[in-house]
This record gives structure tokens, sequence and C-alpha cells, in this order.
């Protein structure tokens, strides 16, 4: 009896044990809850720690914004809400290691490629115009790295990064076009390379090998998938492929980049979070942005509606242009073909591409409200392509 007694209060509060069975049922719910509670901090730290870590990759253009509000008055003014034009930005700068392989830095930099995207009201389309490095424009009094100001300038387009950086390059747009600049992405060689790679790399086909040393690019024909490192020396060769000339150059980039869309779109990237992730620090680690894209919640903003988007309406092309009259190694805007896109994306007007665009009328007329991006039929024709061309096919 005494040992009974003795050993009861170990056994529990009921001479049947129920009382035992009780507290340990009691200390495992508050075991396996303090594991749960430990687990869900840890996955949230966890996804919080990404979350900073993609955030923290953006660099904010502070300079640029500085820069621009300096000339607001004279900037366009947006004619349609929430239609949107992103200037999208190549750099050439070999500054860093990762770009140094590509040549000396010289300490200047200049625009390799620049395609300003039109995204339309109700994000129903996507129009990228690519506007050529060596196109002749104005390029206005822009402020340098060095805190001068220079003066304005009659020269090639891509010198107007090198002058002021991406704020001089969004100025001269802006008088070109007429269209507002509402925001802008800068990205380097590295970033674009990390942006392949992580979507495991795009295909491409090819009518011919090719041997670029300068490009160190080694190919054979045929439908080949490119790296990221394969794909920048593709996207920036020219002497060695096709004709040479600036104009298939920008055919190719605006191929391979729908061919990109295409991958991304294709392969559930944008609705997987495992292949979402690497996607996202790769296009973040080496971008430079207006401050309200430079985190990763004016990006989703940006981008959340795009995901709806055909690859059928996802466009690209070329601004017209022309051989320029005192070089013709220089380009000039083809009119009225330019003055007729620059205004119908600037009403948000639907334009169409195509591989091969009728001529234009000197004195066809755009007649369409502002907005009014149902009325397909009368939407003129450009030569370009869209994400949904298969180069292989």
């Amino acid at each position: 009896m005494d040992s009974a007694r003795a050993l009861g209060p170990g056994l529990g509060a009921s001479a049947d044990g129920k009382g035992l069975i009780r507290r340990r049922r009691r200390r495992w719910l508050r075991g396996a809850g303090l594991a749960a509670a430990v687990a869900v901090a840890a996955t949230a730290g966890a996804a919080w720690a990404l979350y900073a870590k993609l955030d923290g990759n953006i660099t904010p253009d502070d300079a640029a914004a500085a820069e621009l509000a300096r000339y607001e008055k004279e900037r366009p003014t947006s004619l349609v809400k929430d239609a949107q034009n992103i200037l999208l930005i190549g750099s050439d700068s070999r500054s860093g290691d990762e770009n140094a392989r590509y040549g000396r830095d010289s300490g200047t930099e200049r625009s390799d490629t620049t395609i300003l995207l039109h995204l339309s009201a109700g994000r129903r389309t996507a129009t990228a115009v690519s506007l050529p490095r060596d196109l002749m424009v104005e390029v206005p009094a822009c402020l340098g790295s060095d805190g001068t100001r220079g003066e304005p300038v009659f020269t090639m387009f891509n010198s107007a990064f090198q002058k002021g950086g991406s704020a001089c390059t969004i100025r001269t747009v802006e008088k070109l076009t007429n269209i507002r600049v509402d925001h802008h992405m800068v990205v380097d060689f590295h970033g674009f390379k990390d942006m392949v790679d992580a979507v495991d790399g795009v295909t491409v086909c090819l009518d011919e090998p090719i041997n670029d040393k300068a490009a160190k690019l080694r190919l054979p024909a045929g439908r080949v998938t490119l790296d990221g490192e394969e794909a920048l020396g593709y996207v920036r060769a020219r002497k060695s492929l096709g004709d040479g000339s600036d104009t298939e150059r920008m055919d190719r980039q605006q191929s391979f980049l729908g061919a990109l869309v295409h991958k991304v779109q294709s392969n559930d990237v944008l609705l997987n979070p495992v292949k979402l992730y690497p996607v996202l620090d790769a296009a973040t680690s080496s971008l430079t942005t207006d401050p309200d894209l430079a985190s990763l919640r004016g990006l989703y903003e940006l981008v959340r509606g795009l995901r709806h988007i055909p690859t059928e309406r996802v466009q690209f092309l070329t601004v017209p242009r022309e051989p320029y009259v005192d070089d013709a190694n220089r380009d000039q805007l083809a009119e009225p073909e330019a003055r007729r896109l620059f205004e119908r994306l600037r009403k948000d007007a639907p334009v169409k591409v195509t591989e091969k665009a009728p001529k234009f009328s000197e004195h066809s007329h755009d007649e369409e409200p502002y907005g009014e991006s149902e009325n397909e039929s009368a939407a003129p024709t450009f030569r370009g392509n869209t994400a949904a061309e298969d180069s292989c096919g």
C-alpha cells in the first residue's frame, strides 16, 4: 500500500493511469505547438530573408529622378490612364569583374540596346520598339557624371547615355517621340546572362554555323539552346552574322527576346516559386530602375498583369528609319511612318507587326480617339515579329 501510494503521484491522479495519459498528451501538444511555431517562424524568416535579398538587389536611380524632376515642365504628358511606357536600356559598361571580360573599361558607357516598351491600358498588348544606336538625334544639355552640364548636340543616339546616363537618354527619347517615359530599367551584360541562365537557356535556330572570335561565339547550325554567355554573344554580334548591319542585329535581338518571353510563359515560371526565385534573383541583381520600381512591390505592380498577355500580342519592331542623308553609316527617322508610330503609342492606339510591312501614305491620319485599343481593324502595320513566332518554324 505504501509503495503504491509512493508510486501514485508518478502514475497520475487516478488509479487507472488516465491522468498520466492526459498529462503526456498535454506535454506532447505543447511540444508540437512549439515545434509548429518554430517551423512557421523559420519559414517566415526564410521568406523574409529571400524577399529582403531580392528587394535589396535593385538599385534606385535617384540621380536620374532628380534630373528629370528639374525638367518636368518640358516633358510630355501622359494621355491615357493606366497605359505605361518603360524605357529598357542595355548598358555596354565594362566596369566590374563580370563585365571586364568584354573589353577595356574606359570609364564611360553607352546604351548598347535601347527599347521603348509600351504596355496598353488593360494590359491587352505589349509593344517593344527598338531605337537604333546609330540614329542621329538631338541630345539636350545633360548633366554629366563629372557634375558639368554639356551643350545640346546633334549626334548618335547611344551617346546620350554616355553624356548624361539614363536621364539624358530618357529626355532624348521624349524629345524624339513626344511620348512620356513612365519608368526605366538599366541592365548590364552580367544581368542579361544571369537571366538567360535562370530559365535554363533559350532556344534559337541558326541557318548556318557561327564562328565569331570577337563575340567568343562558336555554334553549330540548326536548333541550339543558348546559355547566358552564348546568348550575350549572339545578340551583340554584328559584323560576323548575316550582312553585318545593325538592322539584322536588332532583328536578332527582337527574335531572341520573343523566344525568352515564350520560354518564361510556357515553362510555368511565373506560377512556380521554385522556378520563379532564380529568375527574380537574376532579373534584379544587375538592375537599376527609377525609384518607383526599385522594390519588389514596385516591380510586382508593373508586371502582375503581363502574364495574361498572349504571346501573339507581345510585339517587337524597330522604329522606321532610313540612311542618314549626310552619312550612309548612320540612321534617321523615316517619315511619316515614325511619326505615325509614335502618335499611335502615345494615344494607346493599336499597331500590328508583320515580316513585310506596307508603305504608308504621307496623307494618312490618325482619327482614332485616345484609348480606343479595341479597334484593331484600321491599325497600321509595321515590320516586326511577335513572341508567338518560332524562329525554327
